[in-house]
């Protein structure tokens, strides 16, 4: 499983709670966005994550800025992941971002707005803030592994694809994500 957030905005914690914590415990891969905040925050998401590949964002701290990167790619579950804060050029600079990356999924946060965005290059993915939506729905995004998939235009029908949610911190569906490599 892949569990995907962004925006946490903490002093004190990771601000996890009900099926958002869950999913970042169980989790083979963690992706954050940025925007921790602290190393507080930083820090109480790696205890609870086995595996997690962040980025920093505009609001972190410097202590925070100095451990993560502005940007990276992380490939996983058969997918390849380009994962920013923000891009200037909105939905066209992110698809930018990916395509340069030869990314699948671009991962952004810092709207803290939930969105699924398909693109011609790859899928723009925001799983908005599951601690500070700021008026838009609390979110943070589930993938796991399929192969029963045949996307790849070879007739065979094992290549793999995620499939998830984008989800409220209390499991309720907002939206299903199919992602094909």
């Amino acid at each position: 499983m892949i569990a995907i957030f962004s925006d946490t905005h903490s002093n004190s914690g990771h601000e996890l709670t009900d099926e958002a914590l869950r999913a970042a415990r169980e989790a083979d891969t963690v992706i954050h966005a940025g925007d921790f905040t602290s190393t507080v925050a930083l820090e109480s998401f790696q205890r609870e994550c086995d595996t997690l590949f962040a980025v920093h964002g505009n609001a972190d701290s410097a202590a925070v800025r100095d451990r993560l990167p502005t940007a990276r790619v992380v490939e996983t579950g058969g997918v390849r992941f380009a994962v920013t804060h923000r891009r200037d050029g909105g939905e066209m600079g992110l698809a930018m971002f990916g395509r340069s990356r030869d990314a699948d999924v671009v991962v952004s946060g810092h709207t803290h707005r939930p969105t699924v965005i398909e693109t011609e290059d790859c899928l723009l993915l925001n799983p908005g803030s599951h601690a500070q939506p700021r008026g838009n729905r609390p979110g943070f995004v589930v993938l796991e592994e399929t192969d029963n998939g045949d996307d790849g235009g070879d007739g065979d029908g094992d290549d793999p694809k995620l499939t998830g949610e984008l989800r409220q911190p209390d499991g309720t569906v907002l939206e299903s994500i199919v992602v094909s490599p």
